[in-house]
């Protein structure tokens, strides 16, 4: 038996990953009934559901459609943007090598749009940017076109200039980082991942052995429900991760850094539970369709 870890997680994030997991492919709009049954298995309940949902809804995250005269729901245009643009991130295999390029994105908000300053620091600090000073942003080059993407569909690019470089100074990079980077909230959100999540991968390669698609042939149902509520979970947790790191090159950050014992527990334990759980996650919407 797996131990399921419970990180403390709300319904509305829960959903997110569930429509970003689930509900862009193969189950598409799904109906408040599939979206009970999937939190229920999280340990939620039925009302709780529904209040996220209509918060959901009346933040423009989710939008409701009529499929078969039945109400669903799925992602808002907007929503389905930022968690394809998200994917690029949280699976993205990237990091940096010491020397790379750089990238400077300076920005000039008038003081009477002061929310648009606010909307910018908060896109780039969520786009794995860090502060060198007022109005000056930088990041490894790799991350322009994602940022650029972003910021375009915001309405915030016409207030900032990109610039891409090397750093001629010398000095300890490190130290250097360590002011541009809340380095210390970066460890805090890796640690807590590591704090629910770090037996993961050898947890679970001891039920399900290496092979993903032998463990998937050999599955039970049971086995198939119990990767779904340990997935869910920890892709929720993770997926907060990668927004913050750039991808850093190691050499830069402190000693110890957990990012890559982080990755390697996550992207192994996904490759052996992730097909597992979105088999059990269809059998729900097919049984709600059947229904």
């Amino acid at each position: 038996m797996i131990d399921i870890p419970a990180p403390p997680l709300q319904h509305q994030q829960l959903i997110l990953t569930i429509y970003g997991l689930y509900g862009r492919r193969g189950g598409g709009p799904l109906p408040v009934s599939v979206l009970i049954d999937m939190l229920g298995d999280l340990g939620h309940d039925a009302p709780g559901v529904r209040s996220a949902v209509s918060r959901l809804k009346a933040k423009g995250v989710l939008n409701s459609v009529k499929s078969g005269g039945v109400a669903k729901y799925e992602l808002s245009p907007r929503s389905l943007e930022m968690v394809n643009e998200g994917d690029e991130r949280i699976f993205a295999p990237y990091r940096g090598a010491p020397g790379g390029q750089w990238m400077l994105a300076i920005f000039s908000v008038p003081e009477s749009m002061r929310d648009r300053r606010h909307q910018l620091r908060t896109e780039l600090t969520r786009l794995g940017f860090g502060s060198m000073a007022a109005g000056v942003w930088i990041a490894p080059a790799d991350v322009r076109e994602g940022a650029k993407r972003r910021l375009s569909s915001r309405g915030l690019a016409d207030y900032v200039e990109f610039f891409t470089g090397d750093y001629a100074a010398e000095g300890d990079m490190r130290q250097r980082v360590a002011q541009w980077w809340d380095l210390d909230a970066l460890g805090s959100q890796i640690a807590e991942f590591m704090e629910y999540y770090q037996t993961a991968l050898d947890d679970w390669s001891g039920v399900l052995g290496q092979d993903p698609e032998a463990a998937l042939a050999q599955s039970t149902a049971q086995l198939r429900r119990d990767a779904f509520r340990y997935y869910v979970p920890m892709l929720t947790l993770w997926r907060r991760l990668p927004y913050r790191d750039p991808g850093l090159p190691l050499e830069y950050l402190p000693e110890g850094w957990q990012g890559p014992e982080a990755r390697r527990i996550f992207f192994g334990t996904h490759d052996l539970i992730a097909p597992l759980a979105e088999v059990h996650a269809m059998s729900l919407v097919t049984k709600a369709e059947a229904a």
